[in-house]
Parts: structure tokens; sequence; C-alpha cells
């Protein structure tokens, strides 16, 4: 058997982790040939090559220098943060990558400090070298700085900081420990991997078999997979082990036993400690539960995150035209997609309510919280879902709320409008330097209710030309009342299809969210008003007909285009009065009362 290597690969979102694997599968013999090649190969998800994100942590192995390198490819995004703490309990090492323009940001921090809580080895690579505005020599500066600043707030006094630096191109294939270098390979990367630097798996190969489940997917073959790394002994196929609840002990026959070779899975018979393997013959299993061995009386650690600072309103749809679109969801059913995404993510948390049709769903983030419904919608289900709120507590008789460190790096002639869209929000600017040809990197501590809705008018501010950031850093006093949307609603005030003549004569009044010739009905939201109240306005009118007519008149009416309506736009849009349906076909947003003589209409 091969000696093992588990190394994690992490980074800011879009620094270029998952292109840089696609790059190691070439070079490290993989892809056989140039045609099983294919970019970003680890997002495997629609979602994820849709979005251009990892959403889950994914594992793979290649094989140099007669070592197995266990690779495990974590998201970016802070909003999947559960799933870079998890990943980083299987690995003995991280590579950081960064991109040598932006530098470190809030998510390099995060991943970081939780690395070095782990007291993991660390390398770096300063990745996209070939980029004009790079500039690596201040780039390692300010990691070297984060990672000491870093080591004193997590308290490791003996941590050895003669960290490697690597500087490279992901997308053209190419390491060196010298920056200058713009062609190559990525040898001097895996050769790293596989030297001294990182250590091989220090865990206990006699002792009985002990394993901690931190990832779960499931095989119409072979019913779950629970994936983890083993801690100590080993494993073979057909024995007995017993699997540790979080309220019970139950005991089940491993029916299966499989290794990562390149991108796939192989069935082995017998997997040793230090191995990443995936197990089958139990349905009921949950991230961070232990399997071990029979006779074994204490289980190992529970997988303890960071709490869930977001939550959202879920509930069965019940608009009048619910079901025609998609497959009508009931509530137990609901609730059965919400125990499942739940159990797949330890981030994750749902409740019920008084209510049977609603349930709360508890995450880090929208775009998390997005994610699930997404997932829900495409499976050909229909739900509606509430705006945002964040999670407050209680301290010393104190009402606290989240806050989040906002990092942006926008065009110098934004920086006016973005801070004062931020101070609306109760943002307070911490830092600003200038930095490369014309932009600017600004940092603010803002309440988490604060970046609720706010991405879609950050990229508006900055035409498109802004990226931004954030991280949770802990629960602060509570800083008063907010005013979330500050324009109100056009509403449907009946049942029907709208008419160009109708849209056309009601341009004056707002923005529409709708086309002619689409299904409304009463409490519909249609567009955002041009004024702070709501209006209830007919969408549905035809024109009446007169002794004159035109030729083709009807048909030359001139409408804005609309904007494609995402589910992301829409949860950050709507107010606490609303619900956004999500069938498979269409997104809508309505009241939650629909009846205009029985709703409240904003003054």
């Amino acid at each position: 058997m091969k000696p093992i290597k588990n190394i994690a690969i992490v980074a800011h979102v879009d620094h270029g982790k998952t292109t840089l694997i696609d790059e190691i599968f070439k070079h490290s013999g993989v892809y056989r040939d140039v045609d099983q090649a294919t970019d970003r190969v680890m997002d495997s998800g629609d979602l994820e090559k849709e979005r251009g994100i990892t959403i889950t942590a994914k594992n793979c192995a290649v094989d140099w220098n007669d070592i197995k390198l266990n690779i495990v490819d974590t998201p970016g995004h802070a909003d999947f943060g559960g799933e870079v703490e998890r990943s980083l309990m299987m690995v003995d090492g991280i590579l950081l990558l960064v991109d040598a323009a932006e530098g470190p940001l809030p998510q390099t921090r995060y991943v970081l400090q939780k690395a070095l809580e782990r007291n993991l080895k660390i390398a770096v690579m300063i990745n996209k070298i070939d980029r004009q505005d790079e500039r690596h020599e201040e780039v390692k500066g300010e990691v070297e700085d984060l990672i000491l600043d870093l080591i004193d707030q997590v308290g490791l006094d003996d941590y050895d900081i003669d960290i490697p630096f690597y500087y490279g191109s992901g997308r053209d294939g190419y390491s060196s420990q010298d920056p200058s270098l713009r062609e190559g390979s990525l040898s001097p990367l895996l050769d790293l991997f596989t030297g001294d630097y990182y250590p091989f798996p220090n865990l206990k190969a006699e002792g009985d078999f002990k394993f901690l489940i931190t990832n779960l997917a499931y095989s119409s073959y072979l019913g779950t997979l629970m994936t983890g790394r083993i801690i100590e002994g080993k494993i073979e196929k057909n024995q007995q082990v017993q699997i540790f609840g979080r309220e019970k002990v139950s005991k089940f026959k491993v029916g299966s036993i499989q290794v990562y070779q390149g991108l796939e899975q192989a069935n082995v018979d017998t997997a040793y400690a230090g191995e990443i393997i995936s197990i089958s013959g139990f349905n009921d299993a949950e991230i961070g539960d232990t399997v071990a061995a029979m006779g074994i009386d204490t289980p190992l650690d529970r997988i303890e995150i960071e709490p869930p600072t977001v939550s959202i309103s879920v509930s069965v749809n019940t608009s009048p035209i619910a079901g025609r679109e998609g497959e009508y969801l009931t509530s137990r059913k609901l609730e059965e997609f919400l125990v499942e995404a739940c159990r797949n993510n330890v981030a994750l948390k749902y409740e019920s309510t008084e209510d049977p049709k609603i349930f709360i769903l508890k995450g880090r983030g929208e775009l998390q919280l997005a994610i699930v419904f997404e997932e829900i919608r495409r499976k050909g289900f229909e739900l509606m879902v509430s705006r945002p709120s964040v999670i407050t507590k209680e301290v010393d008789g104190k009402l606290q709320e989240p806050f989040e460190r906002v990092v942006v790096d926008i065009p110098e002639d934004s920086t006016g409008g973005v801070t004062e869209k931020m101070a609306t929000r109760k943002g307070v600017m911490e830092a600003m330097a200038p930095y490369g040809s014309g932009r600017a990197k600004v940092e603010f501590i803002i309440p988490s209710r604060g970046l609720i809705g706010l991405r879609s008018e950050f990229l508006t501010l900055t035409r498109g030309e802004g990226l931004m950031s954030s991280y949770f850093i802990g629960y602060k006093d509570h800083l008063g009342k907010m005013l979330s949307r500050t324009n109100g609603a056009l509403i449907s005030d009946r049942k029907g299809k709208t008419t160009p003549y109708a849209l056309f004569n009601l341009l004056s009044s707002g923005k529409q969210f709708v086309k002619p010739g689409e299904e409304v009905y009463e409490g519909m939201v249609i567009g955002e008003h041009t004024r702070q109240n709501d209006l209830n306005i007919n969408v549905c009118r035809e024109k009446h007909l007169t002794s004159v007519r035109t030729a083709g008149k009807d048909e030359n009416v001139s409408l804005p285009p609309i904007k494609n309506r995402t589910l992301d736009w829409a949860i950050d849009w709507i107010d606490d009065d609303e619900w956004v349906e999500i069938t498979p076909e269409n997104i809508r947003i309505r009241k939650k009362i629909l009846p205009a003589n029985m709703r409240h209409v904003k003054r």
C-alpha cells in the first residue's frame, strides 16, 4: 500500500482553486489524453457550473513520487464556511491560494484561522501571476502580516513561521519559488506536496477502528455513502461496526468501502488509518456521527462549527395558481427536504413553527439558503420563502446582533457612493487604501442585516466593476431600526393576464417585473413603485374598441426590457410583508395577504 498524504486547497472565492486542480490532474496523468480534460471538473453540480463557484467540498486523489495524494477542493464563498471547517478535519496540511492582484480577502483570513486552530501545515501559492496588474511582492507581505496576526490571535506561540511561498498560474499550469518565471510545470508544487514539508497522517494504525463522518452522499445502488478519514485502526468489508448518533448507538455491517483514485472511487476490501474513504451500510447517518469498531464506548468529538446567523421562513405554495407549474409541495414533503438539507450540511438548521405550513431554515447567508431552494425547485416542486432576517440574541439584558467585516474592491470614483450606501445600512468605514490602476480597497464593519439586499445595489453603484466579500466577526449591541426597501410595490388588483396596453400606460408608476401575456393574480407584486407607498393597479385592462382603428397600432406598443427574475434577486428585493413564490418555471413576488381590502397599504 502506498503512503498517503491528505491536503486541502483553500482560498477566497474566485482565486483559482478548482482551476489549479484541473491542471494537477493533467500534469499527474489522471487524464490519459487531452480529450478527457474538462474545465473545472471538480465543480460537478449544475448550480456550481452555472454560478462558477464551488458549493460543496469534494475529494480526489493523484499519485506522485510513489505517494498517494488525497486532495480536497473547498468552497471559497463565506456562506459555505461550514464545508471548509469540516473538510479541514480530514487533512494534515493546506495550500493557500491568493490572487496576485487582489491579495488576501475576508475568506482568506477565515480559512487561515481555521487551519491554524487545527495546527495544520500551511504553504502559500500566489496565483494568477500572469495578470497585468499583479503585485506579488506586496501580496506576499500582506499574507505574511495576516499569518503573524492570526498566529497571535489563535495563541500558537511555537508555530513554525518558515512557510514556503510559490508563484505561478493554475490556469496555465506552472509553479515555482521564483516569481520571475512565466512558464514551466506544476512539478515543483507536487514535489512540495510529497516532500518533507507536509506530514504523513500521525494516526494509530494498530488501534480499534474509528471514523468521523464529515460528508454524506447518496447512491441509488448503495444507499447513503458516509465519507471521512479513518482516525484509528482499519476497516474491512462486511465488518460489523457501530455508529454513535446524536441520541442513540446503532449497529450495521459495512456494505462497501471506497477510496479515491483520480476523480473516481474504487472499491477495496480493507482501508487503514489516514485514508479518506466512503462506506455504505447505514442510511440514517448524520455528519458528525462516529463509526467505530464493536466494543468502543466513547465516540469522537462531534463537528462543532460557527452557528447560523441568518434565518428565512419557508412555506408551501398557497398562491391561487399553486400546482400549475410544478408538483405541489405538501408540508410533510417540504419538511423532508429541509431535514435532508440539514443532514448534508452541518451549517444549516431548521425548525417548525406554530403554522404547520411554515418552517424556519437557518444558515450562514442568503446565498447558502438560496442554493437550497434552487435545488428543491429543480426537482420540480413549488414553495414560498420570506425575506431573510438575522438571528439576534440577548446577552446581559442587551439585544445583540451579528456583525461582519466587509471588504470592497471598487473603482476609486465609486468610493463616495459606496461609502454613503454603507452608512445608510449602519456600516462604519475601518480602512481605505488605493492600489492598482484607479482602484481602492475599502473595509467596513456592518451589521449582517445591512448586507441583505445590498449586492444588486452595490453592482449598480460600481457599474458592475466592484467586488464585495465579507466574513462574520461576532455579535455586538443591536444598532436599532434600519430602513429596508425604500420604494413601495406595484400590486395587481385582480386575476387575469397582463396586456401591453395596461403596462404601457402604467410605465410612469414605476419599474415593472412582468411581461405582456403573463398570468397574474390579486396581491401579486408586478413592479417597484416610484414612491415609498404600495399601489394597487390594474395590469389586465384591455383597450376599449372605437370606430377609429389603425392597423398595427396596438401591436406597436413599446415596452422597456424586463430584467430576468432570479431567485437571488427576488430574495434581496422583497420586504417583510411579502413572499417569493418559487416554481420550476417562474419566480414571482406576492404579498403575504392577497386581498387588497385586508391588507395594510404602506403610506
